[in-house]
């Protein structure tokens, strides 16, 4: 079986790394299964492997070795490097290129994962060429189609073969799209899967240093929070007023700086109670967040994480396509106004914080699932 795993963006990489491990274990079981079969005329034996294919969407595309070394995968077999545009000729660039990736390596099957630009250029050029399509966080639905990541979700999964999914609303969403049972499979989630092997890696003094006492730590990166000058002043002005009360830890991400920048609104923080910080890579970022007594976010994987560590979650959006982590998890929606913020964080100054719990498969356990059921459907 010759799989081509494709990645677009940093929280990608992050979903194929526990594939990629799973993949290695079982090839290296089948490998041994072969050579004790060696001895037997005419024994079966499986061959397995499988190529990483990086699109180059992400605008540090150029990753250094340092990214792949942490996430303990080789650099990309194929590098793309579609960069930056519109989301139409972003997925076309891509399109093209994958397509003479397709050609040349014929592979069985392509997997995707997430719901970037790479995520359904991808599987819309395997499904043409009559190649296999898995996708993995299959079923995410926010029913919010101004967000082009629901649009890509939901083309992907309307042209997967093999749908992965992370929670059972997942299930419930592409029988209603009109997927077979047969199609679909609950494996849990593969992001918890990164986080609880990299919980155990955190003695690497690379890692950004502890903080003493109570924190927050905020992620803002959506093109709605921060590119209407006034939305991004509403948000940050709800932070500054809960900086003064818990001191926020602010890893800016570079399409929010170079807004915050041209507002003024760098300056303003600099030295204050919300303290601006680089971007940090996977390991730093997780060894900031998993002691905060509060994380606020626009972000998707985030809101995964906190419910698996029990941390409470602001996420300022209307919306989620993960509905478990609010109703089994430690997540509250508190829209993208400034009161609705602050009267959470009132809420959150009084205890009355959401106790969640786990939620079913979310066991650090999904991609030894995913690979285990790739294998018995394609051979």
């Amino acid at each position: 079986m010759k799989l081509l795993l494709v990645a677009g963006a940093r929280p990608n990489f992050m979903k194929i790394a526990p594939i990629i491990r799973a993949l290695r274990a079982k090839s290296k079981e089948l490998s041994e299964i072969c050579i004790s079969f060696n001895s037997m005329p005419s024994a079966p034996c499986s061959k397995l492997s499988w190529k990483l294919v990086h699109t180059g969407q992400h605008y540090d595309y150029e990753m250094s070795q340092a990214f792949f070394d942490d996430l303990e995968i080789n650099r990309p077999d194929y590098f793309l490097g579609v960069g930056s545009g519109s989301h139409a000729v972003q997925t076309a660039r891509i399109m093209i290129a994958f397509e003479e990736v397709c050609y040349k390596e014929r592979p069985d099957m392509v997997v995707v994962v997430g719901d970037v630009n790479s995520t359904v250029a991808c599987a819309l050029v395997a499904k043409k060429l009559g190649i296999g399509v898995a996708h993995v966080e299959a079923g995410l639905r926010s029913r919010d189609l101004t967000m082009p990541e629901e649009i890509n979700r939901m083309v992907t999964d309307l042209l997967s073969d093999w749908l992965f999914v992370s929670e059972k609303s997942g299930i419930e969403n592409l029988k209603k799209e009109g997927k077979s049972d047969s199609s679909i499979f609950f494996v849990g989630n593969i992001m918890i899967d990164t986080l609880y092997y990299n919980l155990n890696r955190l003695n690497d003094s690379t890692t950004h240093g502890p903080i003493d006492g109570d924190y927050a730590v905020l992620t803002l990166h959506r093109p709605s929070n921060v590119d209407p000058e006034n939305k991004l002043k509403e948000i940050m002005g709800a932070i500054f007023e809960i900086g003064s009360d818990l001191p926020v830890y602010f890893p800016v991400h570079p399409r929010t700086r170079e807004r915050m920048e041209v507002i003024g609104l760098v300056n303003k923080f600099d030295g204050g109670p919300v303290h601006l910080l680089p971007p940090l890579p996977y390991k730093s970022f997780l060894k900031l967040y998993k002691d905060a007594s509060l994380v606020l976010t626009d972000s998707g994987g985030l809101q995964e994480e906190t419910t698996a560590l029990g941390i409470p979650c602001f996420t300022i959006r209307e919306n989620t396509e993960r509905p478990v982590t609010i109703e089994e998890g430690t997540n509250t929606l508190v829209g993208v106004t400034g009161g609705g913020i602050l009267s959470a964080f009132e809420k959150f100054k009084k205890g009355e914080n959401k106790r969640g719990r786990i939620p079913e498969l979310w066991d650090g356990k999904a991609a030894e699932r995913i690979v285990s059921i790739l294998l018995r459907k394609i051979d």
